[in-house]
């Protein structure tokens, strides 16, 4: 049976708990004061995720390190400016989304086509034929929606941020994710059961 956009997680389990953001919060504290070694770990914590996040929107693997390499200058500048109003973790999302945007503007095109699908929905997946299918099934669907609405959904299933913490990183009204994401699985949900092969929504329509 082909999977549903139902299916599809109601939140990644990688959202940082509270001991993580104390870490976290206690490492940008040591980068304000200049701690090249807090620095560091706080690259090394957060790296892979923003990495797998930007290559969805490019496969130039240069400027996924070029973006990033940007977006931590700007956190390693900017830590003693930190208040604390969010986590530490989207406050660094924040700033490379915004990165991101620049470099895109810049001429780049993004990627719509890329294989980085999130391991999370592949978790309850039993074998790897089936994992393959799911990827594909979940970046088709994921590349017919508008770049904010994927966007939204990315942060939201692969960086597990709430609305209220996606509203800050998308510079947004809450309530302007809340919508986003309502289309988005709108969309979803009519397009995926046919991107899998199963005419049955589509009939359904006529």
């Amino acid at each position: 049976m082909k999977p549903t956009a139902e299916d599809l997680p109601a939140r990644s389990e990688a959202r940082p708990d509270g001991e993580a953001d104390q870490r976290d919060r206690a490492l940008i504290a040591a980068v304000g004061r200049g701690d090249r070694a807090a620095f560091e770990r706080l690259y090394l914590a957060h790296q892979p995720a923003l990495a797998r996040f930007i290559a969805r929107h490019t496969s130039r693997r240069d400027l996924v390190d070029e973006v990033i390499n940007d977006a931590f200058w700007v956190v390693w500048r900017k830590a003693g400016e930190f208040r604390g109003e969010s986590k530490v973790a989207t406050w660094i999302i924040g700033i490379a989304y915004r990165c991101m945007l620049k470099a895109l503007r810049g001429g780049v095109p993004a990627d719509t086509e890329t294989e980085a699908v999130s391991e999370e929905l592949l978790t309850d997946v039993g074998g790897e034929a089936e994992q393959r299918e799911l990827r594909d099934w979940v970046r088709r669907g994921l590349s017919l929606l508008a770049p904010e609405q994927r966007t939204t959904m990315e942060l939201a299933y692969f960086l597990g941020q709430s609305c209220e913490e996606i509203a800050a990183i998308m510079n947004c009204a809450t309530g302007t994710v809340k919508a986003r994401m309502f289309h988005a699985r709108l969309r979803l949900r009519n397009s995926l059961p046919a991107l899998g092969g199963d005419d049955t929504s589509q009939t359904a329509r006529k």
